[in-house]
């Protein structure tokens, strides 16, 4: 039962990691961690498919090993926060959702910014380093 609900609770979490990609508001990494987490608890497979995931794999390999992003990739998610923090501000019209949206926005550019900064060459996933390996 444990292990069943651990793979639930992982399969939710990335689901939500996935999301957090295109919603600003949604955050990727706590999610994608806690998925992780979930998995290394209870599915060997599972486990072994997100760490080498196209997408999602590389992004956890990036953030664990190096604690770091490419610099394209932080312009990138902050041309995108930003407005649509703003947007998603004025839409909804109240005084305390601008203040939290705000705090958000804060908090996830101090974040991204903590971040060290991920030279092109070095954005691969463990199996692309064994492959380059003679």
């Amino acid at each position: 039962m444990k292990r069943r609900l651990l793979v639930a609770c992982g399969l939710a979490a990335v689901g939500l990691g996935a999301a957090g990609i295109f919603l600003p508001l949604l955050p990727t990494t706590p999610f994608l961690l806690l998925a992780l987490y979930c998995f290394a608890r209870s599915s060997d497979r599972l486990h072994a498919w997100l760490l080498n995931h196209r997408v999602l794999g590389r992004y956890l390999d990036n953030y664990l090993k190096h604690r770091a992003v490419p610099p394209a990739a932080k312009i990138f998610l902050l041309a995108v926060l930003w407005p649509t923090l703003a947007v998603s501000a004025f839409m909804i019209g109240r005084p305390w959702a601008a203040i939290l949206l705000l705090a958000v926005g804060i908090g996830v550019t101090i974040h991204l910014l903590s971040l060290g900064n991920l030279p092109g060459g070095q954005d691969r996933t463990a199996a692309e380093e064994a492959d380059s390996i003679p």
